[in-house]
């Protein structure tokens, strides 16, 4: 029997070996239970991404659900993790459920769980879910779906429809496809490859065709993965600004006009100041721990409050859900916006800043200037070592040990534990450290004044606490 565990953003494995339609019959099983234990008349959204088997696997899962009397709404292509939420609130069902992997390597896939409210399913309720899962599922993976269409226990639905609407009434899309500026979108053969080209036509697009191998780049939009967009603005000299969106289309990779990457970092400070300033939004502000300190200081610059989670978007997700909130995000490209749902999309995201830069009539670039005329500039870095199991223990004990006084010659000013540790050296400027929970990583990030000053600091740091 495969032991099924969720992560920090649902269960993944690879396909053919633990990913089988057994191994999803048994999770779904355990989700058909636990629905019909806490709702009187269970319903579910269930969508899938671009990845081999895709459609297969939803249908699995919703004839397991269907069989156990829970209402089902499949998606009738495949669709986005947001779009699967967003279709969650519209239909105003029990859960969501996603099959997809996100930004892992193409032969991973995965189960990802949604609430009623549109975002990550909190960690209480993935646990019940989890703890049910049956060693073997009893299901005639075989059995035809029709009779649970001919009932209308299963419903397809257009996710992608529901998602362009709500898009064309939130967004002034005239405003972004009359102006003088260009824009690119790589879809990374992901599932935003479809919504974008229907709302916006005249992009210029990479990697929107069908590929479930991702061409052997695993679909996460960083920088080392998205060297041929980089090199498309290069060459063409007039893309003003190119977004980048993942696997299942919930993280955003963002490029200035010269080809520079931007990381999330000013992202959630662009969009910060294009919600309360220009929207005049108001709300908390969720970050993630290994967010820069600069969101802090332009929270308190327009007197809101910002809170500080643990890694992990469900755990900005649990306080999105308590009060009004004007952002919440992560440093690996999540976030969320009012007057969306409480979940990371890329797309919307994209679509925000594009929306900022038209209907401003400036560069990103200078969107940016005007950031750092308030927070000052940045640079951020981040390195994930590969140790051995041996290795990564030594170093946390001795961030434990507390005898860690300086890091690459810089004395510490305090350190934050709420997620790893993170190393001050001033209030602009730290290191973190925080182990991997599954694998021998260690991931290292810094925020300093510029990238070459971070990626030497990391370096040092790493070659100090490894005694080289």
């Amino acid at each position: 029997m495969t032991q099924i565990k969720f992560g920090t953003d649902g269960w993944r494995a690879i396909i053919a070996k633990e990913y089988t339609v057994e191994n999803v019959a048994r999770v779904s099983l355990a989700t058909a239970n636990w629905l019909n234990d806490k709702f009187e008349n269970p319903t579910a959204v269930i969508g899938y991404d671009c990845r081999f088997g895709g459609k297969m696997f939803a249908e699995t899962s919703a004839k397991v659900l269907a069989s156990n009397g829970v209402k089902v709404f499949l998606s009738s292509e495949f669709a986005s993790t947001p779009m699967v939420s967003l279709g969650v609130v519209k239909k105003e069902t029990s859960v969501g459920i996603v099959i997809t992997a996100s930004h892992n390597p193409p032969e991973y896939n995965g189960f990802k769980l949604k609430g009623s409210y549109g975002g990550p399913m909190l960690t209480q309720d993935v646990n019940e879910i989890e703890a049910m899962i049956p060693e073997v599922s009893h299901f005639d993976v075989d059995m035809s779906m029709q009779p649970y269409l001919d009932n209308s226990l299963i419903e397809y639905l257009d996710l992608e429809d529901m998602y362009i609407k709500h898009a064309e009434a939130s967004f002034d899309l005239d405003a972004i496809r009359n102006s003088d500026l260009n824009f690119a979108y790589d879809a990374m053969y992901g599932a935003g490859r479809e919504v974008m080209r229907k709302l916006l036509p005249d992009l210029t697009f990479l990697h929107t065709d069908d590929n479930p191998g991702f061409e052997g780049v695993a679909p996460e939009p960083i920088l080392r993965n998205l060297g041929e967009m980089a090199e498309v603005i290069k060459l063409s000299e007039n893309i003003d600004c190119a977004v980048a969106t993942d696997g299942d289309a919930d993280r955003i990779g963002l490029f200035d006009s010269a080809g520079n990457f931007v990381d999330a970092h000013h992202i959630i400070l662009l969009l910060i100041k294009y919600l309360k300033e220009e929207k005049n939004y108001s709300g908390k502000v969720i970050t993630a721990f290994s967010c820069s300190e600069k969101v802090g200081k332009l929270c308190k610059h327009y007197g809101m409050e910002q809170i500080t989670t643990k890694i992990g978007f469900k755990y900005v997700c649990e306080f999105l859900l308590n009060g009004s909130f004007l952002l919440g995000g992560e440093e690996s490209g999540g976030m969320a916006i009012q007057g969306h749902i409480p979940e990371r999309d890329g797309v919307w995201i994209g679509l925000t800043i594009w929306e900022y830069m038209a209907k401003s009539g400036k560069t990103l670039e200078q969107l940016i200037d005007e950031v750092y005329g308030i927070v000052g500039s940045f640079a951020f870095e981040r390195i994930d070592l590969h140790l051995t199991e041996a290795q990564k223990q030594e170093v946390m004990a001795s961030c434990a040990s507390g005898a860690i006084k300086e890091l690459a010659g810089r004395a510490i000013a305090r350190v934050d534990q709420t997620d790893g540790y993170k190393f001050f050296f001033n209030e602009d400027e730290w290191l973190m450290i925080r182990p991997s929970g599954t694998e021998p990583v260690l991931r290292t990030y810094c925020e300093s004044t510029s990238s070459d000053v971070a990626i030497s600091i990391l370096k040092e740091t790493h070659k100090q606490l490894l005694n080289q």
